[in-house]
């Protein structure tokens, strides 16, 4: 069992994170190390901070750097809890396993991959068949034209691909999802770092098209309506069809301890699974683990 848990007197700022632990002063402050999904990112921030007034002698520092990154800091032992938006794969349960490590996951929310598109794009309606000829190898799609529309202000309608990185559990889940088992990517594409990013690029290139987080949904893009099949009912990404698992590429968002959490750790989860917990990341825009009524 990996024992990470450290006391600190003065808790600095994180070095290599995005988001900072808010200095504690104080002995005996005990401090949990969770790391990993950039999509997860807004709730486990906020989880942090809230749990600080929830148990005022432990707190909960957050790094992102994606699925992978937190993945392989559980595999090493440097971490109390990753974050993923993916499951472990085989190889690494089992790496994890030859260190001494045995990982156990929760589930503590759900989250839409929504497929964003620049705002002036006339686009309402993609299938998933035509995702995977934009994004896959080989794929007939390459402009804009090829599915029969004008993109204003894109210059010879060539798609601009925005992806992710491939230490992204939302990279891992939009090849199963769209492309498959056995098809990889196009080569070419933009990959970007956080899921932000993604939304971000896409704002600003009118060519564009990029999934990500629903929870990164801004009034500088638009989501796409997402089909199964060319004569089929488009659903759009929300929080309730997620619930209902209508929209097609609804996912869980785990966190991994080492073994059946104890102590600090333990307190903590239990906490995130509490109705005050999944509260916390509905406001955020995630769907939680279950229907709850939450105040305003």
């Amino acid at each position: 069992m990996m024992k990470p848990l450290k006391v600190f007197g003065l808790i600095g700022v994180l070095i290599g994170g995005l988001w900072s632990f808010e200095s504690m002063t104080g002995p005996s402050r005990i401090l949990l190390q969770n790391k990993g999904s950039d999509t997860m990112v807004a709730a486990v921030s906020a989880w942090s901070e809230a749990y600080k007034t929830v148990n005022p002698k432990a707190g909960v520092a957050v790094t992102a750097g994606g699925s992978g990154t937190g993945i392989a800091a559980l595999i090493n032992g440097t971490v109390d809890i990753a974050n993923a938006s993916r499951l472990m794969r085989g190889k690494e349960v089992e790496m994890a396993r030859k260190r001494g490590h045995h990982p156990k996951k929760f589930i503590v929310g759900y989250d839409a991959v929504a497929v964003y598109l620049h705002k002036d794009n006339p686009v309402q309606t993609l299938t998933i068949n035509q995702l995977a000829e934009i994004y896959g190898e080989d794929g007939k799609i390459e402009r804009w034209s090829d599915i029969g529309v004008e993109v204003p202000g894109c210059k010879n309608q060539e798609i601009v691909r925005v992806s992710r990185q491939n230490s992204s559990g939302t990279y891992a889940f939009f090849r199963r999802t769209v492309l498959g088992l056995k098809r990889d990517y196009k080569l070419g594409s933009k990959d970007m770092q956080a899921s932000r990013d993604t939304v971000a690029l896409v704002s600003s290139a009118p060519c564009a098209i990029g999934y990500s987080s629903l929870v990164f949904a801004s009034d500088q893009v638009k989501m796409v309506c997402i089909a199964r099949q060319g004569d089929g009912e488009c659903v759009n990404p929300s929080v309730n069809t997620v619930q209902d698992k209508s929209y097609p590429f609804a996912r869980p968002l785990y966190m991994y301890t080492d073994g059946e959490p104890q102590g600090e750790i333990k307190k903590y989860i239990d906490w995130v699974l509490s109705d005050e917990g999944q509260c916390i990341i509905k406001s955020k825009g995630y769907a939680p683990i279950h229907p709850l009524t939450c105040g305003g």
